[in-house]
This record gives C-alpha cells, sequence and structure tokens, in this order.
C-alpha cells in the first residue's frame, strides 16, 4: 500500500513553487532545517495548533516513496513521529493539491476523504 504525506501550505508559496519546480518551505520550515509533512491521521491536529484562522491554503498530497531518503520519520508533538523532508519538495512529485477553506470555528477545513488516498 502506497503511503501518503502531506503539506499544507500557503496557496501564494505553493504557486511560487510551482514556477520554480520546487517548495524549498515556509519560514517555519527554513527555520526548523526541514520541510514539516504530516500523515493522513495527523493532518486535522496541524491544522488546530499551526494554522488557525489562517486562510488562503492548500493541502498537497506525496507518495513517501517518491520523495526519497531525504524524507525522515522523527519524534515530534507528543512523542509522535512525524515526516520532515530534509530538502525541497518537488512539485511534480505532487499527487494533488486542494484549498482549504476555514470552518466556523476558524480551523481550515479539510475533507476526510481526501486523506483516504
Amino acid at each position: 500500500m502506497t503511503k501518503v504525506v502531506y503539506k499544507i501550505a500557503k496557496r501564494a508559496e505553493w504557486s511560487d513553487a510551482a514556477t520554480r519546480g520546487a517548495y524549498s518551505g515556509s519560514a517555519d520550515d527554513l527555520r526548523d532545517g526541514f520541510i514539516h509533512l504530516s500523515a493522513g491521521h495527523q493532518v486535522r491536529g496541524t491544522l488546530e495548533k499551526h494554522f488557525k484562522y489562517e486562510a488562503d491554503l492548500v493541502l498537497i498530497a506525496f507518495e513517501e516513496e517518491k520523495l526519497g531518503p531525504d524524507l525522515r520519520w522523527e519524534q515530534s508533538r507528543g512523542g509522535e513521529s512525524f515526516p520532515h523532508l530534509y530538502g525541497a519538495l518537488p512539485v511534480d512529485a505532487a499527487l494533488w493539491q486542494r484549498p482549504l477553506t476555514l470552518g466556523s470555528d476558524g480551523t481550515p477545513h479539510v475533507d476526510e476523504t481526501w486523506l483516504a488516498c
């Protein structure tokens, strides 16, 4: 079974990356030295903790194996392992991207069926 990991990004940053061919990361990614990704079951928690009230976001899906050896699973929030990419995200490796809209509680809404791939 193919494992999929997800990146939450500002739409403008991802659009800029599309013209360059790779996404180098957000300010937080650059500060930490790796690109923060999430497994499907972690996306909602990541949105609630780090993106509340942030509009104009996209969710981008990637096959784990296509990201190669620069992808590492490391302990993070609450001792849980999260995927971290030590390198740029190749835009052409994206399976899909979907816009996120803010829910009534201020958390960007993700359709759970998107995470079933």
